[in-house]
């Protein structure tokens, strides 16, 4: 008679308290976050006392490491990107009779975007600082485009503002990316750039009244015309470099 397989728990939550050891490497020290693919975890290395973000992937979401090897190949094709995330190593606890992967990453300290927005004044940036905003976003998103690569999920909660003043210093997280880069996917980068500007200086509520500088950029959102005056992330760029007020 055969042997009945025996049928794996799902995991659908780690909740990994702090003070918490992982791996005997890692203590943890906060859960930065939790999708569906898995965790985040702002954890220090107990050896050296370097602060690093680990994020565990529930093995249901990762199928024979499938998608760890993606993300992993990921950030070490775009390790030269400034604005992305550098990705470090990856590792293996057990828990719950199962083998856990997770990579371990640079730990970077800042807020989300979108909370930065709602602490401004009428929870929305000025017209000449969410530029510079969308000039940082673009440059980062014209060098990934390079690559042959894109974001495909660019949002106010997929980035993490660290400085800003004359500038602004920022990093991307949760990239999508399953299949060869395409023109639509280049296309649906760009409209988000566009979407974050949008949002940022007030949306909808505030749109009639912004300077025509904001409106040639937003193109009323419709999708056709952003693409048809941005073709690439490098036209967007070079139109905020010379823009006259």
């Amino acid at each position: 008679m055969a042997a009945v397989k025996q049928k794996k728990n799902v995991i659908d939550s780690f909740d990994f308290k702090a003070g918490r050891s992982l791996a005997g490497k890692y203590e943890v020290l906060a859960c930065l976050g939790k999708g569906w693919e898995g965790e985040v975890y702002h954890v220090i290395e107990t050896r050296t006392g370097i602060e690093r973000a680990v994020k565990f992937f529930y093995p249901q979401r990762n199928e024979r490491d499938k998608s760890v090897s993606f993300y992993a190949t990921k950030l070490h094709k775009l390790r030269h990107c400034p604005i992305l995330i550098q990705y470090h190593t990856q590792d293996t606890i057990r828990y719950l009779q199962q083998d856990v992967t997770f990579l371990v990453s640079e730990y970077v300290e800042g807020e989300l975007l979108s909370a930065f927005i709602d602490r401004q004044p009428g929870k929305r940036l000025q017209a000449f600082q969410a530029i510079h905003l969308l000039h940082a976003l673009v440059s980062g998103i014209e060098m990934i485009h390079g690559y042959g690569e894109y974001h495909g999920d660019l949002h106010t909660d997929n980035v993490i503002l660290m400085r800003y003043g004359l500038g602004f210093e920022l990093k991307l997280i949760d990239m999508y990316h399953w299949g060869a880069m395409r023109r639509e996917n280049i296309h649906d980068d760009i409209c988000d750039l566009v979407r974050i500007f949008y949002d940022a200086v007030g949306g909808k509520k505030h749109y009639a009244k912004q300077h025509p500088v904001v409106k040639d950029i937003c193109c009323g959102l419709k999708r056709n015309l952003i693409l048809k005056k941005f073709r690439s992330a490098a036209e967007l760029r070079e139109h905020i470099e010379t823009l006259e007020w």
